[in-house]
């Protein structure tokens, strides 16, 4: 049986979200941005958490498992990263599994934005959560890691099955939409850009989006084209990251 995605806003910019395994009724939380705003979500949809998974150890992340732990007595599992500042059951790294009733999520290492990054693929619904590693049309900053790293994250990533469809942790998208459009003239960017913008005009979120999407609009996964002449992809990857990180539009 599928899962069910919960996704709501919690934070100024963050998206909490809430899974539950349809054949078992056990309820994970990915990342606790926000843990009052979980406990909430969880009263009114009448669920029990039994699972937090930390993608990574940034307070917006990680900062809630504390207070949800008391409150609910889920298990945390996450990088070992998050024992910086918050309590952790379970230690995970690439290649391990995590059950959520009937749900297989396989870890996937995704450092770059912190070295111990990692994310969630559940390749049986074809979903991935990915923290802040990839964003709608973007990137997260390289905190901690280099760009070589952060390219092999990403690499990894759009390795996935096209139509897997991408839970990031942020709505960055109408500010990635600007940056995309001042490095890529291509019209799909173009026509995703404006489609990002009206979205939010309306009040809607841009997230989820899929693997398609980005490989075909994402100036981060596009870098080698953006760059032919850059020594290395990563060193492409490199470039537009910097120019993302000194743009003032």
């Amino acid at each position: 049986m599928p899962v069910t995605v919960h996704q709501f806003p919690c934070l100024s910019d963050n998206y909490g979200f809430l899974v539950r395994d349809e054949a078992s009724g056990q309820v994970a939380t990915i990342d606790t941005p926000d843990a009052e705003a979980i406990l909430g979500e969880l009263g009114r949809l009448g669920w029990k958490l039994d699972l937090i998974l930390n993608t990574h150890w940034h307070p917006d992340h990680a900062g809630g498992n504390e207070t949800l732990k008391a409150a609910t007595g889920a298990t945390i599992a996450g990088p070992s990263e998050v024992t910086r500042i918050a309590p952790l059951d379970r230690a995970l790294e690439e290649g391990d599994v995590v059950l959520l009733g009937e749900t297989r999520f396989d870890v996937l290492d995704t450092g770059g934005h912190t070295l111990g990054h990692i994310s969630y693929h559940d390749a049986a619904d074809g979903i991935a959560f990915v923290g802040d590693t990839l964003f709608a049309l973007g990137c997260g900053r390289l905190f901690e890691g280099a760009p070589e790293q952060m390219w092999a994250s990403l690499s990894r990533l759009a390795a996935l099955p096209d139509k897997t469809t991408v839970y990031c942790a942020h709505e960055y998208t109408a500010s990635n939409a600007r940056f995309a459009l001042s490095v890529d003239d291509a019209a799909a960017v173009k026509a995703r850009a404006e489609a990002v913008f009206a979205a939010r005009e309306r009040g809607e979120p841009t997230v989820p989006t899929t693997i398609a999407a980005e490989k075909a609009t994402n100036p981060f996964l596009r870098a080698p084209l953006l760059r032919p002449d850059a020594a290395s992809a990563a060193q492409a990857f490199a470039a537009i990251r910097a120019a993302k990180d000194s743009f003032k539009g």
